[in-house]
């Protein structure tokens, strides 16, 4: 089969033939439809992220039909349209996992990371942290949902309770929760770029009662905030923003570091909180939400072989809405 192989952070990405992977026990393979393009890929291939295996395939927000049963599988048929997302295995005997917490598991393994991904045209995973994608939605259309939408989601009931939300940083993830939010009834304020009226103009067609640059400062205190861009300065000026007792949650895996602050950005009880991965039971919620509202995202569809282009663009911010791979 054609993948794209990161051989070792730095380094750009590889097509090559590999061999088709079988599923084991309890594992299914899927015939991969579209992949989203997810900066945490570009964490990994820029070598953020440490010690990946070695050569890996990239990929996380995967789209696809069951072409295989490993077995002992039950809960899927052949051809049935499945989702492969970021946490792709937890030990189920950490205390983490034995306490609900399995996004926090001391051994987990990382779709994309540590397990081969989606940016190929097979990818094996263990069943049990699959799931049915909704209809109603393309495949190219529902691959954000699988971290993007999912990573916002979780991020989102952080930030709980909230009335006034602002959005640090409006890609992929900030435009299927502004979405969310919008339908929960909250007011929702972006900040984006300095300078990038294409951002704000997307940002207010979503429903953002107001979309400025990052370095300003909202027209109304926040109830919370979320910050998905990975730039550590944000985190006072969001917090400078965020009403007493308000909340901020960073959405992201990885960040640049933040910079000293006064400590009275965070008195009056603020909170600052970072969002670990997603547990299985982000994913069922979020996926019966979704085509309830509905969430419409924003893709741009590329071909595989074009993965190095791809993650090029999310790094420039050369793109509204997501990316997705196309084998």
């Amino acid at each position: 089969m054609k993948a794209m192989l990161l051989d070792a952070p730095g380094l750009p990405l590889r097509l090559a033939d590999v061999p088709r992977p079988d599923p084991a026990a309890g594992e299914i393979r899927v015939k991969v439809a579209a992949c989203g393009v997810c900066r945490t890929d570009l964490h990994v291939a820029d070598g953020d992220l440490e010690h990946p295996k070695q050569p890996i395939i990239p990929g996380h927000e995967i789209v696809g039909r069951v072409e295989k049963l490993g077995p002992g599988v039950t809960t899927f048929a052949l051809g049935d349209r499945v989702g492969i997302p970021w946490l792709g295995h937890t030990c189920g005997t950490c205390p983490y996992c034995q306490s609900g917490r399995e996004n926090l598991c001391d051994r987990p393994g990382f779709t994309g990371y540590q397990i081969d991904g989606g940016y190929a045209e097979y990818a094996v995973a263990d069943a049990s942290y699959c799931f049915p994608i909704p209809e109603g939605l393309g495949d190219v259309e529902a691959a954000p949902l699988l971290c993007a939408g999912l990573i916002g989601y979780r991020s989102l009931r952080m930030a709980e309770p909230c009335r006034v939300l602002g959005i640090y940083g409006f890609g992929a993830a900030a435009h299927i929760v502004a979405q969310v939010a919008r339908h929960e009834g909250m007011e929702v304020l972006a900040f984006v770029r300095p300078g990038d009226t294409a951002a704000q103009d997307f940002a207010r067609a979503l429903g953002c009662i107001w979309a400025g640059g990052s370095d300003e400062a909202p027209p109304r205190p926040l109830d919370a905030a979320i910050v998905f861009a990975p730039v550590g300065s944000l985190v006072p000026q969001a917090l400078a923003a965020v009403r007493k007792g308000g909340t901020v949650v960073l959405g992201g895996i990885h960040m640049s570091d933040i910079p000293s602050m006064p400590y009275s950005l965070l008195w009056g009880e603020r909170a600052v909180r970072s969002v670990a991965n997603l547990t299985r039971q982000d994913a069922i919620d979020f996926l019966a939400l979704a085509p309830r509202i509905p969430v419409k995202t924003h893709t741009e569809a590329m071909p595989l072989a074009q993965a190095n282009e791809a993650l090029g663009r999310l790094r420039r911010g050369d793109l509204t809405g997501a990316l997705v791979l196309v084998p």
